[in-house]
């Protein structure tokens, strides 16, 4: 999800110096060589950084550079997440590792299973990718966890950690054990991501992935994995509505599923008051408004039943890195709604603030009149409902 990137003075550093100025110079270059020059010295600061937990100078230099509008922020953005996910090992003569995710959409009305993965099911797994997703000399670890947003690294440097761990059990062909009650609780939504996260390993400069062979097709990979490895991950969300994702590096895998989670949550939504409410679609309204702290953070969507202004649940679409005032968010909000039945779409376009709920800090939706109000349930259908509905 998009950072929140707020005015500050970030104190000027030896290392923030460094870093803005190799790339910086990335950013300028002109040619492949040079490229090739800068991020070999790019690379090795953030791996000094990332070993030393210099999580504040990466953010803080990041935040400088997306303020300034530099195009140093993309090349500098992408240089931390790929020395946070990758690892060059030098056994067995030279190994390339990189840390991957399989992102997994659920929805449920009950809650959404999270936690440690039972070994069958960990072996089965393995057997999948092995076949469909990576490349024929490629050796894999799996951590046995299936991971909730809560429960993946929340910075760069516990990313770089985790990917350090598990490249070691790649080489090794290893999977890696997690004790469950060192994780994170995981609150219960309606709809939400959970993540299988491993690591794969090749000979340097081998492929990785089955699309990179000769007759390797991303696509198929895709279609095999969501077949067979599908099956392989249901019995892990039960009584769940799925959808499968790619199997990508960690960090583009968690983007995808960011983006793919918002027009899933407004399906699930119409779903779920499809079934507690015994009413078709086209029966709810949809209520969408922008909602601004410093800046236009998202849009909330509050669904009623025509004819009644009573809000019964809502739906956060959050803005993404790069998405602003600019961004055609509305138009990709009612297009989701409509593909999910439902038909009567208010657009409202006055500036609503950021506002939670007192008690529960849940979010605030709006409703026709224009007004954020708490959404609730008719109290029959509550008590069947998840605790978090957004």
């Amino acid at each position: 999800m998009k950072r929140n990137r707020l005015p500050r003075r970030a104190r000027q550093t030896p290392d923030s110096e460094l870093l803005t100025r190799l790339a910086t110079r990335l950013s300028q270059s002109s040619n492949r060589i040079e490229d090739a020059y800068w991020e070999v010295r790019l690379a090795t600061h953030i791996d000094h950084l990332l070993a030393d937990n210099g999580e504040e100078t990466l953010i803080a230099v990041l935040d400088h550079l997306y303020n300034g509008g530099s195009r140093a922020y993309d090349e500098l953005a992408d240089m931390i997440e790929s020395c946070a996910e990758t690892r060059r090992v030098e056994a067995g003569g030279g190994l390339d590792t990189v840390m991957i995710a399989a992102p997994v959409l659920a929805w449920s009305r009950f809650q959404i299973p999270s936690g440690n993965i039972p070994a069958a099911q960990l072996d089965a797994l393995r057997v999948h990718l092995q076949a469909h997703v990576l490349a024929a000399d490629a050796k894999l670890s799996l951590s046995d966890v299936l991971y909730s947003p809560d429960q993946l690294p929340q910075n760069y440097a516990d990313t770089a950690d985790l990917a350090g761990k598990l490249a070691k059990a790649a080489v090794h062909g290893r999977n890696l054990k997690f004790d469950p009650a060192q994780l994170p609780e995981t609150m219960n939504f309606l709809s939400d991501t959970r993540y299988l996260v491993g690591a794969v390993a090749a000979p340097r400069g081998a492929a990785l992935f089955r699309w990179q062979e000769d007759d390797g097709d991303p696509a198929e990979s895709f279609k095999q994995w969501t077949m067979q490895g599908g099956e392989a991950l249901r019995p892990l969300l039960p009584a769940c509505a799925l959808e499968f994702m790619p199997v990508l590096a960690y960090h583009a895998a968690v983007r995808d599923a960011d983006r793919a989670s918002r027009p899933w949550s407004l399906r699930a939504a119409v779903a779920f008051l499809q079934t507690v409410l015994n009413q078709p679609a086209g029966e709810l309204r949809a209520v969408v408004a922008p909602f601004h702290d410093r800046q236009l953070e998202e849009f909330r969507i509050g669904f009623t039943q025509r004819g009644n202004s009573d809000v019964l649940h809502g739906v956060v679409w959050p803005l993404l890195e790069h998405e602003d005032e600019t961004n055609d968010a509305p138009t990709q909000i009612e297009a989701a709604l409509r593909e999910s039945g439902v038909t009567n779409v208010l657009m409202l376009d006055q500036r609503f603030p950021l506002e939670f709920c007192d008690d529960c800090g849940a979010p605030l939706y709006p409703n026709p009149e224009g007004e954020p109000v708490h959404a609730e349930l008719p109290e029959e259908q509550a008590e069947t409902a998840p605790r978090h509905l957004h």
